[in-house]
């Protein structure tokens, strides 16, 4: 991060300093929230948790070479003292934004916000130094520590911002202030949690509220609750999608044979051809996104197909595709599920599939609340229509429901199973999977689906990733 004394560390957060002889030695390295990732001149943030307190390894991290402990008590060895280290760590975060003169780009939505956030760092990498979320660190402690990592040479710094309620996004917004704000999309992501779909774009639009007139809003034109948050902000809009009325738009969308979608992308500077790396038609509107916050940015529209073509996954267990040494395909997906990615992952499979048996291992869509048995009964039913070889529901009521799904859509009983844990999935794959297989990981991350993607990889050895 960019290099501050503890005396001004203690002052930015309004901590009282214990334990430190010298005031004037920098935290320089990384701020940290766990002992064993620490580096020489870290701050190590304690937090409490429901399990482990970080103030028992205070000590342990000093010793790893952090120079000081973020922390709520005195712990022996040299402190800065808060009320609060959630406090504190997002007063640091807003203190470091605003001395860096980065262009900060936020973005949110109910499905995609991951890939899309990896697709934007992946394309304005090509342009300056740019620091980006890692993984899914959206959140009140994820989302400072990556503000955080930015240095003097930072130039864009793209941040994923998630919610489970209103005013999380106000919250965010106020730590690390955008200059530019996408949202993606409104659909049922937590949906028991918010209550419904408008409390959803209550809670997302709060981005495009936070922006200066100077800035832009990015919004997605095929989603009517998106477009309509061009009512909520002063600031400049620009709409993506596949509508004639998008500024970004796709046209002549196709996938390719192995199932990955090809366009030609038209921006407001000039039109290029595009065929991405990563697999599923629901990668378009990501790549629009991506698309729209690079050429705000400055970037032609050969320069941005350029980078969207040559992009790839930077998170794991997103569509994450490998082929055994035997032609078996594995798709896992497993890191996350809700109604929106489930039908678009199922998608991608028929698409890759084709000529191929299909696989669909797929288990509970959580926070869904009153919603849950049709929108999994749907995901079932979806399936057939697909013509997805086979479904196998793992876990318990909401698989069930799954199974039942694909069963009362048509004569496809004997075509879908339910069974009870990651284990007897596995157990039937490794004796019924055959070479040439395609095979599709998918539920929420509770489920924990990611092992049978792994043990199916396991099984046959070496594998070779695309």
């Amino acid at each position: 991060m960019i290099a501050l004394s503890l005396a001004e560390t203690a002052s930015v957060v309004g901590g009282q300093t214990h334990d430190i002889p010298d005031p004037s030695v920098l935290v320089h390295g990384p701020v940290v929230i766990d002992s064993r990732q620490v580096k020489d001149g870290s701050l190590f943030a304690a937090f409490v948790g429901e399990r482990v307190d970080g103030h028992d390894y205070a000590e342990q991290a000093v010793r790893a070479g952090a120079v000081a402990v973020l922390a709520q008590r005195p712990v022996g060895v040299p402190a800065i003292v808060v009320e609060d280290v959630q406090t504190a760590l997002g007063a640091l975060a807003r203190h470091v934004v605003r001395r860096l003169g980065a262009t900060l780009v936020a973005l949110t939505g109910s499905a995609g916000k991951t890939s899309t956030k990896d697709l934007i760092a992946q394309v304005l990498q090509r342009k300056a130094p740019t620091v980006f979320t890692p993984g899914s660190l959206n959140n009140e402690i994820g989302l400072p520590l990556t503000a955080l990592t930015a240095t003097e040479e930072t130039r864009f710094l793209v941040l994923e911002m998630g919610a489970r309620g209103i005013g999380h996004i106000s919250y965010l917004t106020n730590l690390t202030p955008p200059q530019i704000g996408l949202v993606l999309n409104v659909g049922s992501a937590h949906i028991g949690e918010f209550g419904g779909r408008e409390q959803i774009a209550q809670a997302k639009g709060e981005l495009v509220e936070a922006l200066p007139t100077e800035g832009a809003a990015i919004l997605n034109a095929d989603d009517p609750l998106v477009r309509a948050m061009a009512s909520r902000t002063k600031a400049k809009v620009i709409l993506f999608g596949e509508s004639g009325e998008a500024d970004v738009r796709a046209e002549n969308v196709r996938l390719t044979d192995s199932g990955q979608p090809a366009f030609m992308l038209h921006t407001p500077s000039g039109a290029s051809e595009v065929t991405m790396r990563l697999y599923g038609e629901h990668h378009v509107s990501n790549a629009l996104a991506a698309a729209a916050v690079a050429h705000e940015l400055g970037m032609s529209a050969s320069e941005i197909a350029t980078a969207l073509s040559e992009a790839g996954s930077l998170s794991r267990w997103r569509m994450e595709v490998t082929e055994r040494p035997d032609g078996v395909t594995i798709v896992n997906d497993a890191y996350n599920a809700n109604p929106e990615s489930m039908r678009a992952a199922l998608r991608a499979l028929a698409a890759m599939g084709k000529g191929r048996r299909t696989w669909a291992v797929l288990g509970k869509m959580a926070e869904l609340g009153d919603e849950a048995l049709a929108e999994h009964d749907a995901v079932g039913r979806l399936a057939v229509r697909l013509n997805v070889g086979k479904l196998v529901a793992v876990g318990g009521r909401e698989a069930s429901w799954l199974q039942l799904g694909a069963y009362n859509e048509g004569s496809w009983g004997e075509e879908s199973v339910h069974v009870s844990d990651a284990q007897a999935a596995i157990d039937l794959l490794r004796s019924e999977l055959r070479p040439g297989d395609v095979v599709l990981v998918k539920a929420s991350r509770s489920v924990g689906l990611e092992s049978v993607a792994q043990a199916l990889l396991d099984a046959e050895g070496e594998v070779a990733a695309r």
